[in-house]
């Protein structure tokens, strides 16, 4: 369906808040089972810069079942094939891509508004599709203690649009879930993250370029022309690293990356430099009457492996798959309605549980001691088992590329050449 404002309808069978991959992914896949759905994004475009642009093999899997694949292949981006020990070194392989046995054994870094452009295009061309930008959710509605809908404002004013489900895809500051209540576990983070770019003519590997310089830790992401930087540093210090000026800033830049020096200059003024802080936690709940929440606005992920697009998407991969059919049924309205939607959670949680886990390890072993200024280099029989077993850089690569409960797409959701289909497969 074209996008609109003021012509779209009053009501939808599905409400989804935020158009990231979550929810563009799900909005696709729903309209592909025929059912009606309304994504409110608050934008009114994609473009917003150092957003999650890592889309796993799983994904570009997701892509190819969706008849997508050749598509993103033709969008600009670049290809990670490994990942390196960090350290003083760094000429050890942690994680290789290409020992996957996946349909694409790699990680593909594009900018998110591409990947979002293409999903959406594509979901235009289903007739019970609808996305509708510049429209900011404030609420959800309620009637008789149940979710009814969601309440917005937009160019043409306020609004409300009714709904037999509301999805939160609406990140971690979700105003679904904050609307509605729902239990949160927050897990304590020492860090956070400061993204910036360093652009560059010379050729770049493909593989993550791990950096620790006494108390300077950072990861460069090779990509097209230029490498994007997180630098990690204390948590609540963001006042203070700017206090320091851009001038303090390119010198640790140079410090960390010599080789792209002539890059540094770059970076003209902090603005140059987004804060992002790192969050880690998930609701000990995702559901309430009528409402799920799913990807950041269930469970924040840290940056560490960039996973969390991957985990999102497999979670909208499982959320069409389980609520299309009830959905079309009218279902949800019925006794035995939150039932349907608590196993979303059920069949999602044992995954991001699992990489939450790593991802606390990874925080407590390895990158608050680097912050702290201890060396980074890997334990000498971790060094002798890869260099004797290259194999078992295989775990580590699917672990961040994979996941744990990798999901596929249903099969009604196929399509070889991405085109629409009339017949609905759900009802």
């Amino acid at each position: 369906m074209t996008e609109g404002n003021s012509a779209a309808p009053d009501h939808t069978t599905c409400a989804i808040v935020g158009g990231g991959p979550a929810g563009i992914v799900l909005g696709l896949l729903l309209a592909r089972a025929g059912i009606e759905v309304t994504v409110l994004e608050k934008h009114a475009d994609f473009l917003r810069d150092f957003r999650g642009d890592t889309v796993h093999p799983a994904t570009l899997g997701l892509l190819d079942d969706l008849g997508l694949f050749e598509q993103f292949d033709a969008l600009p981006h670049s290809k990670l094939r490994r990942a390196y020990f960090p350290g003083r070194d760094g000429s050890d392989v942690f994680a290789d891509f290409d020992r996957l046995p996946v349909r694409h054994p790699y990680i593909a870094m594009v900018p998110q508004w591409d990947l979002l452009d293409l999903l959406a295009d594509t979901a235009a061309a289903e007739p019970t599709f609808t996305l509708r930008r510049e429209h900011t959710v404030t609420a959800v509605t309620r009637r008789g203690g149940r979710v009814t809908g969601v309440a917005y404002t937009s160019p043409d004013g306020e609004g409300r649009l009714s709904a037999d489900l509301v999805v939160g895809c609406d990140g971690r500051w979700s105003t679904v879930r904050r609307s509605v209540g729902l239990p949160v576990r927050e897990i304590p983070v020492r860090f956070d993250v400061w993204w910036y770019r360093l652009p560059t003519d010379r050729p770049l590997p493909e593989s993550l370029l791990p950096r620790v310089r006494d108390g300077r830790v950072a990861i460069g992401i090779p990509r097209r022309g230029y490498v994007q930087v997180a630098a990690l540093g204390p948590k609540g210090t963001d006042a203070e690293v700017r206090s320091r000026g851009i001038g303090a800033f390119r010198r640790d830049a140079a410090i960390l990356f010599p080789e792209l020096d002539d890059g540094v200059d770059a970076l003209s003024s902090m603005d140059d430099v987004k804060h992002l802080d790192v969050r880690l936690e998930r609701l000990r709940r995702w559901h309430a009457n009528n409402v799920l929440c799913i990807g950041d606005a269930a469970h924040a992920m840290s940056p560490v492996g960039g996973v969390g697009i991957n985990l999102a998407i497999q979670d909208a991969v499982v959320t069409a798959r389980l609520l299309a059919g009830p959905l079309a049924r009218g279902e949800l309205d019925r006794p035995g309605g939150s039932r349907v939607l608590a196993r979303v959670r059920r069949r999602r949680l044992p995954a991001v549980a699992v990489i939450q886990t790593l991802q606390r390890i990874l925080h407590a072993r390895l990158i608050m001691p680097a912050l702290g200024g201890d060396p980074l280099d890997p334990p000498a029989w971790l060094l002798r088992l890869v260099r004797v077993v290259p194999a078992v850089t295989a775990l580590p690569a699917f672990l961040i590329g994979v996941g744990v409960r990798p999901e596929r797409a249903p099969s009604w959701a196929r399509r070889p050449d991405g085109s629409p289909r009339v017949r609905r497969a759900t009802r």
